[in-house]
Formats: C-alpha cells, sequence, structure tokens
C-alpha cells in the first residue's frame, strides 16, 4: 500500500476516534454529535479509492457474558465434578501431603481400581453428604479405610468401608450378631460414620481434628490439645504430638483430593468417570431368602450381589432385612419373584442330638465340610455338643427353621476335646487344621479394649502406600475408635 494512503488511513481512523470521544463527553452533546459526522464524512470523500484495498476484514466473536454467581445445586452428569464443587476443607500442604500425592499418581492402576471398586457406594455417600450439609470430600474417606473394599478387616477387627471396631459400631447402633454385621451394611455403616464425623467436628470445630479423631479416638486427640494448650503451644492439627498413623491419615486424604480434584490430572491418569445417578436402591424382603436365590432372581452373580450386601454372615437372609440392588434390577427382581414357584431357601435348622464331628454331618448333608463350616462360621472340624443347631442344606422342618432365625448368637455349642489317658490338663478343641488349643467361648460383638478407628494403612488394601519411615515424638500405641 502507498505511504500516502496509509497517512490517508491513519488520519481517517484518529478522526473517527475522535468524533467517538467527543460524542460521550461534554454539555453540547448535540451539537458535537453533528460536528463528529461532519468530520467522519469528510474524511471518507478525502480517502483515495485504494486506501483501503488489501485490507483483511475479520469478524471478531461474540464473547459470551458469564454469570455473575455459579449455581453450584445444578445438576451435572459426572459425579466427580459434583463432589468437586462440595469441597469445603481447608487444604493441608506439607511434605507428608507431597509424598503421598505422588505415591498414588505414581500408581495409576490402583487407582483405577480402587475409583471402581467405590463406583456403586459413592453417589450414595455423596448424597447423604450434602443432606447434612457435610464437605464432599469426605467421600473420599473409605479410599484411606478401606480402598472402598466392603468385606475389609483389619487385625483390630475393625470391618466395612468406613472401618468401625466392634465397640464403635455398637456405640452407633450398627447391629452384630450371628446373621448380620451392620458394619459392613453399606446405608447402616455409612450413616454412622457421617454421624460420628459430625459429633467429632462438633466437638473440636475443626474437620483436621475430627479426622484425628477418627482414627485415633476422640479421647486421644482431646487429651493431646489439652498437652499443647498446657504448654502454651498452638492445638491444630500439624502441631499435635501424634501416632505415626495418624499423622500420616489426613496427608492421605488430603493428596487423593488434589488428585481427583484436577480435572487435568484426573485426566492425564486415565481416572474413570462415574455417572452422577444413584447406582441402588434398598428395600425389605417378608420372607426369609437365600443369598443365592435374590441373585439369582434379580439376574446378577453372586459377587455382585454380595458387593452391595456384604452385611449378611449367612446363606440366608433374614425376613424384614433391608436388601440392596442396582436399580436397573429391582423390577426383574420383583417379576421373578411373583413368577416363581421354587422355594427361596435351600437351606433347613438341623439339630445335634449327640456329640457329633462336623465333616460326620457335612457327610450325612452331601456337603463339604469346608462349606458347612462356612455357612455356619465354626472354628474348623470341631465336635458339636447335643442341643447345637446348624444350617444344612434341605428343606426340613420350616418351623425349625423360623425358631433358628430368631437367634442372635451361635446356636453352636462347642464340645471340648477329651483330654489325653494318662495326662492332666485343660481340655481343647481342634481347630481346622487339627491341632489342639484351648477352648473359649465367643466373647460378645463390641468386647473389646480396643478403640480408635482402622485407617487402610494397616488393613489389607491394594491402593494404600506404606507410611514414610519417620519417627513419632509419640511412641505409644495407636488407639483405635
Amino acid at each position: 500500500m502507498p505511504s500516502s494512503h496509509v497517512r490517508s488511513l491513519h488520519r481517517y481512523l484518529t478522526g473517527l476516534c475522535l468524533g467517538f470521544l467527543l460524542l460521550a463527553t461534554g454539555p453540547a452533546r448535540a451539537d458535537l454529535e453533528l460536528r463528529a459526522q461532519a468530520t467522519f464524512d469528510s474524511l471518507l470523500k478525502s480517502m483515495p479509492p485504494s486506501a483501503g484495498e488489501g485490507l483483511v476484514v475479520q469478524e471478531l466473536p461474540v464473547v459470551p457474558i458469564l454469570p455473575s454467581t455459579i449455581d453450584l445445586t445444578a445438576q451435572t452428569s459426572n459425579l466427580w465434578e459434583r463432589i468437586r464443587n462440595g469441597f469445603a476443607m481447608i487444604n493441608l500442604n506439607d511434605d507428608l501431603v507431597l509424598y503421598y500425592q505422588q505415591y498414588y499418581q505414581n500408581r495409576p492402576e490402583a487407582l483405577r481400581r480402587m475409583i471402581e471398586r467405590s463406583r456403586p457406594y459413592l453417589h450414595h455417600i455423596v448424597e447423604e453428604l450434602e443432606t447434612r450439609g457435610m464437605p464432599t470430600e469426605l467421600a473420599l474417606l473409605p479410599m484411606v479405610e478401606s480402598s472402598f473394599n466392603p468385606m475389609a478387616n483389619s487385625p483390630a477387627k475393625a470391618s466395612g468401608l468406613w472401618q468401625f471396631i466392634p465397640s464403635t459400631g455398637k456405640r452407633f447402633n450398627l447391629e452384630q450378631n450371628w446373621w448380620n454385621d451392620d458394619r459392613r451394611d453399606i446405608v447402616a455403616s455409612t450413616n454412622a460414620a457421617l454421624d460420628y464425623l459430625q459429633t467429632i467436628y462438633d466437638m473440636h470445630g475443626d474437620w483436621h481434628l475430627a479426622l484425628a479423631s477418627y482414627n485415633w479416638g476422640e479421647g486421644a486427640v482431646k487429651r493431646a490439645i489439652e498437652k499443647n494448650e498446657a504448654r502454651g503451644l498452638p492445638t491444630d492439627y500439624p502441631n499435635l504430638t501424634m501416632p505415626n498413623e495418624t499423622r500420616h491419615y489426613v496427608p492421605k486424604l488430603q493428596a487423593l483430593k488434589n488428585i481427583l480434584g484436577n480435572p487435568l490430572t484426573f485426566a492425564r491418569l486415565g481416572l474413570p468417570d462415574i455417572a452422577n445417578e444413584p447406582y441402588f436402591t434398598t428395600f425389605s424382603t417378608h420372607r426369609a431368602m437365600d443369598v443365592a436365590t435374590v441373585a439369582r432372581l434379580a439376574d446378577m452373580s453372586l459377587d455382585e450381589f454380595r458387593r452391595l450386601n456384604p452385611s449378611h454372615n449367612r446363606p440366608i437372609i433374614k425376613p424384614d432385612t433391608a436388601v440392596v440392588l442396582p436399580t436397573d434390577r429391582v423390577a426383574l427382581f420383583r417379576r421373578n419373584l411373583q413368577s416363581t414357584d421354587a422355594p427361596l431357601t435351600q437351606w433347613q435348622a438341623y439339630a445335634v442330638k449327640s456329640t457329633e464331628r462336623v465333616d460326620q454331618i457335612a457327610a450325612r448333608f452331601n456337603i463339604s465340610t469346608s462349606e458347612l463350616i462356612r455357612a455356619n462360621s465354626l472354628p474348623g472340624n470341631v465336635r458339636l455338643a447335643a442341643g447345637s443347631k446348624l444350617l444344612v442344606p434341605g428343606h426340613g422342618n420350616q418351623e425349625s427353621l423360623q425358631r433358628m432365625l430368631g437367634m442372635e448368637s451361635s446356636p453352636a455349642i462347642i464340645q471340648p476335646e477329651p483330654a489325653p489317658r494318662g495326662k492332666k490338663g485343660k481340655a481343647t478343641a481342634r481347630d481346622g487344621k487339627g491341632k489342639g488349643k484351648v477352648a473359649a467361648k465367643e466373647s460378645p460383638a463390641g468386647k473389646t479394649k480396643t478403640t480408635g478407628s482402622k485407617s487402610a494403612a494397616s488393613s489389607k488394601s491394594t491402593a494404600s502406600p506404606k507410611p514414610v519411615a519417620k519417627k513419632s515424638a509419640d511412641k505409644k500405641p495407636v488407639k483405635r475408635k
């Protein structure tokens, strides 16, 4: 373009800008508008015909007007997005958080397996948290506790997704008897865990201290706070003296929050999305049914059914007991139940009339000894005293079965082994390997000296890392909830 044309175009644009400035300011607005229009027209006439040649016209896209607020209650199809919107806890940033974040990120396969295990349960947990107004980070806590394995058990006798020990489970009304263990029940244990977390949050007013209490016990955390207060030291989570397990507990949760809360990291690791919709429906049965029968009528594998109903200790589900099925299988189950003529249970009650060993009873009812032991939670191939009752295969006296269904504790009576001839000593009972040991009655559920929670650091978990080897200032053993 010739330089004269460039100068003309420059004058044109300058005049145009001045004209708009005059339009926007000054008291004599109407007069200025006329003068600006005249200036604009004269500049157009003075421009040579070729002044505009060679210019590229670009249409600018319309910039969308963003809302001044974001509605976090708006429904999303992605459950992870819903969880991220509900994060409300203060972030913890220290070397342990960095360590565990790197640990999990370096093991994406383990993370993916843990997320897949969480799929049936996570939506329900998020719903309960939002209903209570609690931070949605807590939905990730079963990853630390049990790696979302509802059958997880710890050496401290903690059990289930939320790892309740018997005494704390009893405190929060989780029934534990021969038929059921509600510490493994998805709905009941989630309600109890959130009740407990809210209770200890109200006690401390701090979620990090509440989590430390969940792992270590509220009494232990209270004493640690009082010790710091007496010394004039800060009483927040990072400054308390605590066992290594509790010191590493919150950093694990924070590390998972950092990974799962970052969409870019989430995508880079190839972690699976979860639909923001209910996975299961809960209803009650009115008749006793076998676990296998319910699974068959719902067209589910036995393993899939047990993942949703892990609280059942026996192969029979008692009447008026909650049953959990995938939402899309409930209608099919009800149709099949109405149309079936087959018995709903394949088990009957058997009363031992004289001392018998388990393998003798198993042979009589054409069942393996190991299966009979498992069905009745026996310690092994023991001798059973007269008056013992067992679940055995068959369709015998249903009235006797109904009486057995009403029993809360094991109806089996273990007969001590006779002492060897010529030797005096304690009577022994044989375990499953045939070795002698002192016979003892089972202690009732909840009778334990252990307090505090059991985290996944010491439970059998596929994704929980081993803690960094650091010396704790407090060498006392961890008390569990």
